[in-house]
């Protein structure tokens, strides 16, 4: 042990009290308790910090180490910390006082209520249409889960009164399993295998679930989809799954959302996006042109001269977006269409008009044959 700095190891003064290393010694005990920390180091961090505390924790060990720089005064010859801690009756408690505290933290100690058990999750698909997805919309849905038997309220015993205590948990569902470890000894809690957790014993089992507690059956609930809700996302229903084994809480009913697509309309989070096709010449010469929306119609203007794949945004005329009081926009991709045909009159106007510009009047297709010269 000599040569250690046990205060350092527990981080503590010279002059700490009685309390403040053991609550030093506590803190560090369960950051580094080989059963908790399953880091590389913390089993050689827990027996430092044992080695320390068994020494600074008992009064004659620490006045000798103190003095001599050894918990066995001027004769010690050395010798390491071995490990077994279960007898160390020092002024604070001793060690098994203290893990017990430790493990008690972590769910352990039996004194307390049992653990509620828990059902599990339901995962379920429902399909919306496109407009049940953005406006949201209220369904009845049906589906079979695992509900408590109401003949045995649950307890799998007949009448629901036919049963007796555990006589291994006394009707707690938890026992204390103590293990002797190279650390000393530690005590954890787990479930009573005797009774799965009940705390109780059954007489006589119920015959309308045998014993189970719960039985499948079909259900219906109603759902409120929320207006914005996307393709993929999921509603979580707490409570709605199915009900444990015997008592405690059901678990949740996830429903995972699929939405149909739009004749029109794509969307891309809370934005609308569409193509809007219209003749050259409103391209040309500019217009105004009718555009669906989610609900009704809006008239939009384009300006002459607007080129094929010019966006138009019209605010806040998206989608909702989920759980708030805010729209996305609606983004308006300008498509300019060329007739497929032409008739003579057409060609001889469009030759009259094509004769009025010249190449100035097309700055990109200019620039782009100045590139090629270069070439």
């Amino acid at each position: 042990m000599a040569g250690k700095d046990y205060y350092e190891i527990l981080g503590v003064s010279k002059s700490a009290d009685a309390d403040e290393i053991k609550s030093a010694y506590r803190r560090l005990a369960k950051k580094y308790h080989p059963d908790l920390n399953k880091t590389p180091e913390a089993a050689e961090k827990f027996k430092e910090i044992n080695e320390a505390y068994e020494v600074l924790g008992d009064e004659k060990k620490r006045a000798n180490y103190d003095q001599y720089g050894s918990a066995d005064g001027p004769q010690f010859q050395g010798g390491g910390f071995g490990g077994d801690f279960s007898g160390f009756g020092g002024g604070f408690g001793g060690f098994s006082d203290i893990f017990s505290d430790i493990f008690s933290a972590f769910g352990g100690g039996g004194s307390g209520p049992r653990m509620q058990q828990r059902g599990d999750d339901i995962v379920i698909s429902m399909r919306l249409s496109f407009d049940e997805a953005i406006f949201g919309v209220e369904k009845l849905i049906s589906f079979n889960r695992v509900e408590t038997c109401s003949k045995c309220n649950g307890t799998g015993a007949k009448n629901g009164r036919e049963f007796t205590t555990c006589p291994d948990c006394k009707g707690s569902g938890r026992v204390r399993i103590q293990q002797n470890t190279m650390f000393g000894t530690t005590i954890r809690e787990s479930v009573c295998p005797r009774c799965s957790g009940t705390g109780k014993m059954i007489k006589e089992r119920c015959e309308e679930c045998g014993g189970k507690g719960c039985k499948r059956v079909p259900a219906q609930v109603r759902v409120k989809v929320p207006a914005g809700i996307d393709d993929g996302q999921t509603i979580r229903m707490r409570g709605e799954g199915n009900a444990p084994a015997g008592q405690g809480i059901s678990g949740d009913l996830n429903i995972k959302v699929t939405v149909g697509q739009h004749p029109i309309f794509k969307r891309v989070g809370t934005d609308l996006l569409f193509d809007l096709y219209v003749p050259f010449t409103t391209c040309l010469l500019g217009g105004k042109v009718e555009i669906p929306l989610t609900r009704g119609t809006k008239v939009i203007d384009i300006d002459a001269g607007t080129q094929n794949g010019t966006v138009i945004r019209v605010k806040g005329k998206g989608v909702k977006v989920l759980n708030r009081e805010a729209y996305g926009d609606l983004l308006v991709t300008i498509k300019s269409e060329i007739p497929k045909s032409l008739t003579k009159k057409g060609r001889d106007l469009l030759k009259e008009l094509e004769a009025k510009f010249d190449e100035n009047d097309y700055p990109k297709a200019k620039e782009f044959k100045g590139k090629m010269k270069n070439l």
